[in-house]
């Protein structure tokens, strides 16, 4: 199934994408951190957007949209349990929901942690899943709301997507996330080789996200929790999953 598949950088350090159905030429954004980069990207490539899905309701995910629907009326779409904390929903989606942009459909997960009630829209068409502030490059977001168990379910539903997925997420984190990750699983040698790959990509100002979802199997300590390198580092061999992944959040948050 054709489609278009854009990442822009926003902000400091903020992604937002456009994903767009070959077939009707339908466009939905994922995010708006700040509108003119958007607009930019929408005008220079003559796409008209027609919906905007709001993976949470922090302002550097939902800044922009004001200024965008001025320009662009599209069909907001967010999380119904989080609708009194967002921007004014057309569309209030819970997990398990599907949407429909053109021929192509996505699939709503609930993945709160990071806060209460996020949400990663997957679209297997695009093999692509929208994770924002939840799963991210090597790392995952910050539990300002959520506990160490509800982010690890949150990460274990985003594992069990086929392994080509393409993981969008909503940050330019990689380089020090690559830094801790080294830290709690110092001997593989594929995150040792992907953090030279990030540095080296960083020196020359280039994106290191999206990435895989199997690289982050791989790679990102936060999925790794049963591996026994990684037990072994934290000296917690005997330790159920969900307390190694606390021990690993809380060890980054004081990185």
């Amino acid at each position: 199934m054709p489609f278009d598949l854009i990442t822009i950088p926003c902000l400091s350090d903020n992604y937002a994408y456009l994903l767009r159905d070959g077939e009707t030429g339908e466009v939905a954004v994922i995010d708006v951190p700040e509108a003119a980069p958007i607009k930019a990207e929408l005008d220079v490539r003559g796409w008209t957007l027609s919906q905007v899905w709001l993976t949470h309701h922090h302002w550097d995910h939902v800044d922009g949209l004001s200024d965008l629907l001025a320009a662009y009326p599209a069909q907001v779409v967010g999380a119904k349990a989080d609708a009194d904390r967002l921007p004014p929903l057309d569309n209030a989606v819970a997990e398990g929901d599907k949407i429909k942009l053109g021929a192509l459909e996505a699939k709503v997960f609930d993945v709160s942690g990071h806060t209460m009630n996020h949400i990663a829209f997957y679209v297997a068409a695009a093999q692509a899943c929208f994770t924002a502030d939840s799963l991210m490059a090597l790392g995952c977001g910050r539990l300002f709301e959520g506990t160490p168990a509800q982010m690890w379910g949150s990460m274990q539903k985003l594992m069990t997507l086929p392994p080509e997925t393409t993981i969008c997420s909503g940050h330019e984190y990689t380089a020090s996330n690559a830094k801790f990750a080294l830290t709690v699983d110092p001997d593989n040698p594929a995150l040792i080789s992907r953090s030279n790959e990030i540095a080296a990509a960083r020196a020359k100002g280039q994106p290191t996200v999206p990435t895989s979802l199997v690289t982050e199997l791989e790679t990102n300590p936060f999925l790794r929790p049963a591996d026994p390198g990684v037990r072994a580092t934290l000296g917690m061999q005997t330790a159920t999953d969900t307390e190694v992944f606390t021990e690993i959040r809380k060890r980054k948050d004081n990185f």
